[in-house]
């Protein structure tokens, strides 16, 4: 079973994640931020992950840390259940529509964290959360799952589905980049013959 046990503790945060990536979607999420729980709901549900993510942070200063916090511990689950990456599909996109919001996320399990976004947010905050801090999750999510990871929002009016197409972009993208290809025969999908940096 490809599933992930992390803790993170810091002067700043304590995180607990448990993931299984061969799960169907259910969740167990309390992060203290209610808008990340609806954006994590969304990941997980779309990329048929089972997720529990449980998050004491200094929310009492920002959101800052317990995001970005919750994207390092969330990327390196993901880095632990893969493993060796071998059998894997490796890369996955998805374009993912939300009313009138489209958004764009590919994704390479790669070994190699290297993160692009592009698009603009109408407000300064999304659910009480400083718009910025999005792509701030996606570049710490990068770094731990050591992956390549671009991601555009192509456009819309309301700042709340923008953000909602983009997380279920990327639990779909994650979805297939982390499938099991029976044709690799367990082989890693590499001309290199590795995933590691």
């Amino acid at each position: 079973m490809r599933i992930a046990k992390i803790e993170r503790r810091t002067n700043e945060t304590h995180i607990r994640i448990r993931l299984n990536l061969d799960g169907s979607g259910q969740t167990d999420l309390q992060t203290g931020l209610g808008f990340l729980d609806h954006m994590l709901h969304h990941l997980a549900v779309h990329g048929l992950f089972d997720l529990s993510l449980r998050a004491e942070g200094d929310l009492h200063i920002d959101p800052h840390h317990t995001l970005e916090d919750c994207a390092l511990a969330l990327g390196t689950a993901f880095d632990q259940a893969l493993d060796d990456r071998k059998g894997i599909v490796r890369m996955g996109s998805c374009y993912a529509p939300m009313d009138e919001s489209l958004a764009f996320v590919a994704v390479d399990l790669s070994g190699r964290p290297y993160t692009v976004f592009r698009g603009a947010w109408r407000a300064d905050a999304v659910g009480g959360i400083p718009a910025s801090l999005f792509v701030h999750f996606l570049e710490s999510f990068a770094v731990t799952a050591r992956c390549n990871l671009h991601a555009r929002l192509l456009y819309g009016r309301d700042d709340h589905h923008k953000a909602e197409a983009l997380f279920k972009a990327l639990g779909r993208a994650l979805d297939a980049a982390t499938c099991l290809d029976p044709r690799r025969g367990g082989a890693v999908p590499s001309t290199k013959g590795t995933l590691t940096v």
